[in-house]
């Protein structure tokens, strides 16, 4: 099995050609919403969305998906890119191979706070630095959309269609 773990803010979506190619050459292809992303749960502690309690997700679905299997493949994209060297450290006997798109790994140390270190390479404007206070990106969020609704010119606008939907 082919596990392919999404960036931030995508979700498995961002995988369907990999899963459909892959699948076309007789490999299983599983891309799972990673906690807090498309359907899947969204605790509302922050302190539900560390690395540990996103690797156990991602072992209970290899448990599920695959109890055969003795180990998977995984591929990740940026921020599952992090998961899944994650996965790889705190689970080896898990995965045979970790392939990861777009990201180098950074050995950091214990007594080093990967945040702190994001902050000190990339400064404050890092997606990573700005997704860490609760709530800042949903306000960001609103008024870009607000933006969007304020300024969108509906009458020249050639992409717009209509549909009718009946109940």
């Amino acid at each position: 099995m082919i596990l392919l773990l999404h960036d931030l803010p995508e979700l498995w979506y961002s995988w369907r050609h990999q899963i459909v190619s892959l699948s076309s050459m007789g490999y299983r292809a599983l891309a799972p919403d990673l906690r807090g992303f498309g359907d899947s749960d969204t605790p509302d502690t922050v302190a539900s969305y560390t690395c540990f309690n996103i690797v156990g997700d991602v072992v209970e679905l290899i448990n599920l998906v695959a109890p055969d299997e003795r180990k998977v493949f995984v591929v990740g994209h940026d921020w599952g890119a992090y998961m899944a060297w994650y996965l790889r450290m705190f689970r080896p006997g898990k995965v045979k191979v970790v392939v990861n798109l777009s990201v180098s790994f950074i050995r950091l140390g214990r007594e080093i706070n990967p945040i702190d270190a994001w902050r000190a390479i990339y400064g404050n404007d890092h997606y990573v630095s700005r997704f860490q206070e609760v709530g800042e990106m949903v306000k960001r969020f609103e008024l870009i959309f607000l933006y969007f609704l304020l300024t969108f010119d509906m009458i020249h606008c050639e992409c717009v269609v209509f549909v009718n939907v009946y109940a």
